[in-house]
């Protein structure tokens, strides 16, 4: 059986605090018709539908994909809602590749929406992923735990917080040219340094966005690639890793994983690399888009994806290593987490201008010559992650 898996369609929202004229199903099916009509496709030629979804508190709707059945097609069709935090846009693109694989579909529509901003207090319900009796009354918070794993990471390898700040600089400057994200400008270093303390070290300019949009993908098997699309980005190398729930179990010697220099990435991405065929990230791979909420993550992203040891990725981001030209991999063209995080399909969008890339279907943000791009997310305090491996051509299937 022909087990190639290729991305048919793509489609995304801009980016923004607040999507005040349309509702959540009206985003979400907006996001698929999209996708059809970028993929050429009807309803009728999609086998199932698989919905990105994070917390729905953020909104005041319990169980938000019943809701948006019938606006996103899916009615008549299997359906299956994927929630991992953070990761769950790549969760679901995950989710949807084991779909055609398996030849159980042969083709699947991953759609999704996000209306964070309508809760007043966003850390509030992102504060219930710690444990109520340990974690949660430290106060243990999103932005304090990261504040910590910036701390230590810095103090492992001799960085500061001004390397921190180069990252936004590159960022917003990046997001520049992208029209979907939420971000972007001509910062500076002192922009950043001025910036309000939120948690030391991360300042205001350090954390993403609370982003409110929409995004939707069509992934197909061989014979729907044919019909549909001239042009298609191959899904080759697909992987996710599960820590342990209790941040403790992260921070010492016995643990599974390091939590400040995140080894978990690592051992998705690896797995990912193997089963894409990809043997030298350096050579092989020309854009990534890292789920990097904060300054700090992209960083130790980059050194356990393979494109450069631990504590060096902010000494060589010095040097425009990481520029879309020139550089030693194009990292976030399109601005990244950073500029723009819409949590229930962040990890989608990563995948959506990963995808685009490699079918030269980026726009603005386009950059030369894209064989092979590489996308990540992780969720749940870095408890979930993915990465996923888009290709020019397909890889040989592995097992």
């Amino acid at each position: 059986m022909d087990q190639t898996v290729a991305v048919l369609g793509t489609w995304q929202s801009d980016f923004r605090t607040q999507v005040n004229e349309l509702t959540f199903v009206e985003q979400a099916q907006v996001a698929a018709y999209g996708a059809y009509r970028a993929a050429g496709m009807t309803p009728d030629d999609v086998d199932a539908v698989v919905f990105s979804l994070a917390p729905t508190f953020f909104m005041g709707v319990a169980d938000a994909d019943r809701w948006a059945v019938e606006s996103v097609f899916a009615a008549g069709k299997p359906i299956f809602r994927v929630h991992t935090g953070g990761a769950t846009g790549g969760s679901a693109v995950e989710a949807a590749y084991t779909l055609v694989r398996s030849g159980m579909a042969r083709s699947v529509l991953i759609v999704g929406a996000e209306r964070i901003a309508e809760t007043p207090d966003a850390q509030k319900v992102l504060n219930l992923i710690f444990d109520p009796f340990y974690e949660r009354d430290m106060p243990l918070s999103t932005n304090s735990l990261m504040a910590l794993r910036a701390t230590a990471y810095l103090h492992r390898h001799g960085l500061t917080q001004e390397d921190m700040a180069r990252v936004v600089v590159r960022a917003r400057r990046n997001a520049m040219k992208n029209p979907h994200a939420h971000l972007k400008g001509e910062v500076t270093i002192d922009d950043v340094m001025k910036s309000k303390m939120i948690a030391w070290p991360l300042k205001l300019y350090d954390i993403c966005p609370r982003s409110s949009g929409s995004a939707a993908m069509i992934l197909g098997n061989t014979e729907m690639a044919k019909r549909f699309c001239s042009r298609p980005a191959f899904l080759n190398g697909v992987a996710s890793v599960t820590d342990t729930y209790w941040m403790g179990d992260r921070l010492v010697p016995s643990g599974e994983t390091d939590l400040i220099d995140y080894t978990l990435i690592g051992r998705a991405v690896r797995e990912s690399y193997r089963r894409a065929g990809i043997r030298d990230p350096r050579k092989d791979i020309q854009v990534t888009e890292l789920y990097d909420p904060y300054s700090f993550n992209c960083s130790t992203k980059l050194e356990q994806a393979g494109f450069c040891s631990p504590g060096t990725a902010m000494r060589l981001e010095r040097e425009g290593a990481w520029e879309c030209e020139g550089g030693i991999v194009a990292v976030n063209p399109s601005g990244g987490t950073l500029c723009t995080n819409p949590i229930a399909v962040t990890g989608l969008v990563r995948c959506i201008d990963a995808a685009d890339q490699v079918m030269v279907r980026a726009g603005p943000i386009q950059v030369k010559n894209v064989r092979n791009a590489l996308a990540t997310s992780s969720g749940g305090a870095g408890q979930f992650v993915s990465s996923l491996v888009f290709g020019a051509e397909p890889a040989a299937v592995s097992h």
